[in-house]
């Protein structure tokens, strides 16, 4: 079986191609960014409009395939910006249609846990799941996989993004935050939000800001922001790894390739006796080959979609989703 799968949940546009093994045999990414202070919904669905048809010739070309050699086409259903999965979705349906062949609707953070699955060959790990928009420590329990602590306010991914955002930074600006944050070595007072299983950003946003005001440099802000966050997410995700018994943890997300936060994962699996395990970083980051092959699991196990099946949930949980492939 061999599957296309497209991403279009915020500010990426992605197009992948796997096969039933899971080999990607096509991975094209493109990502709203440089000068862009930030995602606006229908900026970002108009970018997806504009590049979606390139990326999916370029896509079969990569893989060097031809459409009638595809077997089913996946989309990113939710969660997500609204006009961004309309946008995908429709460039699914209209893919499917032409070359008739059956799709199926994707959950976006499913997805991200399937590939890490698949490609670093882990079974069944806790995975800490950190981008823009998501924050969520999941696992597989009871027939699903289950939330185990999650952000109470904004991501991640969005705390950094708007921080570097009134710093002046570029966008996305993880990596700018990252590169400063090497240059700082005080540890300045900031919120640690950890409430029972869950996280909150929001106030160490507002503290960082008003450090700022008061003459902090940006290098111990970032240095902070960093150690503060990072470890609130280690702590969940080693309490969530000794709830359900668990010795793996897979990382998942943009945010995810910060060096420091596998750094201090690392640190904490070690301890525990445990294995962290993270994909290479274009599958890290929303992608369509993620997409592809969660699809291909949910079709191989009996998940069929309808047409008028193919409407997009912006608010799509991921407990929602039933696992029928993990029984």
């Amino acid at each position: 079986m061999i599957c296309l799968g497209i991403e279009g949940t915020a500010h990426t546009a992605g197009v992948g191609i796997v096969d039933g093994e899971g080999k990607v045999l096509a991975n094209i990414i493109k990502m709203i960014g440089g000068e862009v202070k930030g995602i606006h919904p229908r900026e970002a669905a108009n970018h997806h409009v504009k590049n979606l048809p390139g990326m999916i010739d370029k896509a079969l070309e990569e893989a060097g395939i031809a459409p009638e050699d595809l077997d089913l086409i996946a989309f990113s259903q939710g969660p997500g910006l609204g006009p961004c999965l309309r946008t995908a979705a429709t460039a699914a349906r209209a893919t499917a249609l032409s070359i008739g062949i059956p799709i199926v609707g994707v959950n976006h953070c499913v997805a991200h846990l399937e590939i890490g699955r698949v490609v670093t060959e882990c079974e069944d790990p806790v995975l800490l799941y950190a981008s823009g928009g998501n924050t969520q420590i999941i696992a597989f329990a009871g027939g699903r996989y289950r939330v185990f602590g999650e952000t109470l306010d904004i991501g991640i991914g969005n705390l950094l993004d708007k921080f570097g955002r009134e710093m002046g930074f570029e966008f996305p600006s993880g990596p700018e935050i990252e590169k400063l944050a090497k240059k700082g070595n005080e540890l300045l007072d900031l919120p640690y939000s950890v409430k029972g299983m869950d996280v909150a950003f929001s106030g160490v946003l507002t503290a960082a800001l008003q450090l700022r005001k008061k003459g902090a440099s940006i290098e111990e802000l970032c240095f902070s922001i960093q150690e503060n966050c990072f470890g609130m997410l280690v702590e969940v995700t080693e309490r969530a790894m000794a709830h359900v018994e668990k010795e793996e943890v897979l990382l998942g997300g943009g945010v995810v390739q910060n060096r420091r936060l596998q750094e201090m994962v690392e640190i904490m699996s070690k301890e525990r006796g445990a294995k962290m395990f993270v994909p290479p970083g274009r599958l890290c980051v929303d992608n369509g080959a993620m997409i592809a092959w969660t699809g291909v699991l949910m079709h191989r196990n009996g998940v069929h979609f309808n047409i008028e099946d193919t409407k997009v949930n912006q608010r799509f949980r991921t407990d929602d989703v039933d696992v029928v492939w993990r029984r």
